[in-house]
């Protein structure tokens, strides 16, 4: 049977550092074959390899693969990241909705692709940044200690849906496209975050929630839940 694979580019958050590395890892290949390649040939090879190995697990990090989602229904949400399910449990969001959701929280290591999209349809009604710690994302207090951006987006039938990206040990940077009176819908990126991170989604207690703990779940792909209609 035929397989459907994505179509990939590079992501625009990774095109200025994949830049800089390659010019920094030929500079030094060509530094080692010009001084040590007569005495130590097979060292400056394996030099080479390793550097190789390092560009290829950079360029890897920041693929952008082409999703097109398909078949959206009023009140669907959809994996705003690629990952494995890590909470699903009931929360009081209090930062602004201030009332108990359903908490669904998608945990990104360093190897899932790292873009991040609208998990719905509808209008940006909220956005802020916080600073904060770089705790690992897996842990529970990462959603209210760690770097975080949020959002809020609020449906045609006036449910509002809080999504957090938040940073892990390893990530440095939260980038979010999202603003305040700004449209939204599936098949448009929300952000993007940099080396290991999470994504955390808080959904009306009736919510149908859709997916497992432990499940991988694909960014513009899978379902997470639906909303009551």
């Amino acid at each position: 049977m035929k397989k459907n694979f994505d179509s990939m580019n590079i992501h625009k958050e990774g095109k200025g550092i994949l830049t800089k590395l390659f010019a920094v890892i030929m500079m030094f290949n060509a530094a080692a074959f010009l001084f040590f390649w007569d005495d130590n040939s097979s060292k400056v090879l394996v030099f080479c390899c390793f550097t190789l190995v390092i560009f290829l697990f950079f360029l890897n990090f920041f693929r952008n693969p082409n999703r097109i989602f398909s078949g959206f229904e009023e009140g669907m949400i959809v994996a705003p990241a690629d990952g494995t399910i890590v909470v699903i449990e009931p929360t009081v969001e209090d930062e602004y909705l201030n009332e108990k959701r359903m908490q669904v929280s998608i945990f990104m290591s360093v190897f899932n692709v790292h873009a991040n999209w609208f998990p719905t349809k509808g209008k940006i009604v909220y956005y802020t940044h916080n600073d904060g710690r770089f705790m690992s994302a897996n842990l529970p207090k990462s959603s209210t200690e760690n770097e975080r951006s949020t959002v809020v987006i609020e449906t045609s039938n006036n449910t509002r849906i809080l999504v957090r990206q938040i940073a892990g040990a390893l990530a440095r940077r939260i980038v979010t496209y999202a603003r305040v009176g700004q449209s939204c819908n599936v098949n448009e990126q929300l952000g993007f975050i940099k080396f290991g991170s999470r994504v955390d989604m808080y959904l009306p207690m009736d919510a149908e929630i859709l997916v497992n703990m432990k499940q991988h779940v694909v960014g513009n792909k899978t379902i997470i839940a639906k909303l009551p209609q």
